[in-house]
């Protein structure tokens, strides 16, 4: 046998063990169809001596297959398998300000780690005991097990090279090169998004739209892994794990403040309708004389009545309460947020009022920040607060109060009936639960919103 023919042996062998794991894959994880069909494993030793994939492409070295089937034949469906798992969670999509080397290490161990705790015979390895013990050291400081929380858990333990190199060789399951090429390098290569050129595409579009396709197959997984557990008699708890937290709709605090604003007319030009060269035309035609007059109103988004109530029951911390002031009042007092004039009240509340303060200015509102101090400590309930501002807004506290924001990250009772403004829920998530498993009710009437500690 000449080595052409020993090459295209190989070649038939390597994709007749790639399918062979595809099928295999398919028959038993029925909700995982759509993100093992989006992968077309095609043969490419002259990109890579293992195997590489970046959401779109999956590239193989035919040898390393049959090596590794040679070896071990857990590991070729295994390892297809953990580039999948890569492109589900969307680790393609590079923080250009990461320590790459980590951010490897970290996608490997979320990937590894789930697809041990699937529990199946034939994704076993010799290896993955290993793997486990390491695993379960570190799943005591990390709540949620993603990525994102293994690669800050590895970059505060400064972990020397050695023992980062050899945790990679422990956890490696492909190869990431793609996931750090340009466009136009993997357009020398012959590789591109399905249906498009490599070239009629930026490498922020093509990313974006892998993030939306990969986006899309991780949620309709997650609505069908409950079922597959049921059959299989395993919860996947860490695959679902990875999955709530790919799907977690993330928050923007900002604009959602902003939503409470009160509409208020102020004496400003409006650039937008005011016309410069009628103006400057009047200006220069008759010295100081303009022909047309500036718009001297525009009505701009103003917010004049405020209330941030604030859960000081036990299980809400200083450090945390102060940060969600003092972000709620970087928003407000950012450019078009205050009137000249404000009435804020910040009130703190655990089953009862404990403490009611007026800001007006804000000078008034530095001087809180820097002299803030939690009153309470007791248990949590939502309905004094609420009595308390219908009773301010009864007496005509309030000029035109639109808003109230009640930071809580606890559970507690509401009032019965809807109150005459808007009321919003913020909640803490509890990371020891994932995300999720976080089920905060609230009535009709109320807007909520969970928010993690590093999103506020």
């Amino acid at each position: 046998m000449n080595e052409e023919e020993k090459k295209s042996k190989t070649e038939k062998i390597a994709a007749e063990i790639l399918q062979m794991s595809k099928n295999k894959l398919l028959v038993n994880m029925r909700f995982m169809d759509m993100s093992l069909n989006r992968i077309n494993p095609s043969p490419r030793p002259d990109i890579t001596a293992c195997t590489a994939c970046d959401g779109e492409s999956y590239v193989y070295d035919p040898v390393h297959i049959l090596t590794a089937y040679k070896v071990e034949e857990n590991v070729p469906i295994r390892n297809f398998l953990h580039s999948v798992f890569h492109c589900v969670f969307k680790h393609f999509f590079i923080n250009t300000l990461i320590d790459q080397e980590l951010w490897d290490l970290a996608c490997d161990i979320a990937v590894e780690s789930a697809i041990n705790d699937l529990n199946l015979p034939y994704l076993n390895i010799l290896r993955a005991g290993e793997q486990m013990q390491f695993f379960e050291n570190i799943k005591k400081k990390i709540n949620i097990v993603s990525a994102e929380k293994i690669y800050n858990y590895l970059l505060e333990k400064h972990l020397p090279p050695s023992t980062v190199e050899k945790l990679s060789v422990l956890f490696k399951g492909d190869e990431h090169l793609l996931w750090y090429m340009t466009e136009d390098e993997k357009a020398g290569l012959g590789l591109g998004l399905q249906g498009a050129s490599p070239t009629s595409i930026s490498s922020l579009e093509r990313i974006s739209m892998l993030a939306e396709s990969w986006g899309g197959i991780a949620l309709r997984m997650q609505t069908e892994l409950e079922a597959f557990g049921k059959r299989q008699g395993t919860e996947a708890g860490l695959l679902t794990q990875n999955l709530k937290e790919i799907n977690r709709e993330r928050y923007n605090y900002t604009e959602f403040l902003k939503k409470f604003a009160v509409r208020g007319e102020i004496m400003k030009i409006n650039v937008d309708e005011f016309d410069y060269n009628y103006y400057t035309y009047g200006l220069k035609l008759y010295e100081n004389m303009p022909l047309i007059e500036p718009l001297e109103y525009k009505d701009v988004k103003r917010i004049r009545d405020f209330v941030i109530a604030i859960d000081t029951s036990g299980s809400t911390s200083g450090e945390l309460v102060q940060t969600f002031v003092q972000k709620t009042y970087n928003v407000l007092k950012s450019t078009e947020s205050f009137f000249t004039k404000i009435n804020l009240h910040i009130i703190q509340c655990d089953a009862a009022i404990q403490e009611d303060v007026k800001i007006t200015t804000q000078e008034e509102f530095d001087r809180y920040l820097n002299n803030m101090e939690l009153h309470g400590m007791g248990g949590t309930d939502f309905r004094p607060v609420f009595s308390y501002v219908n009773s301010l807004v009864d007496i005509g506290e309030f000029e035109n109060l639109k808003g109230l924001i009640y930071f809580t990250d606890g559970f507690g009772s509401f009032p019965a009936k809807k109150p005459p403004y808007d009321a919003a829920f913020v909640f803490i998530e509890d990371e020891m639960k994932g995300a999720g498993f976080n089920n905060y009710d609230v009535p009709s009437w109320a807007i909520k919103m969970v928010l993690r500690k590093d999103e506020i």
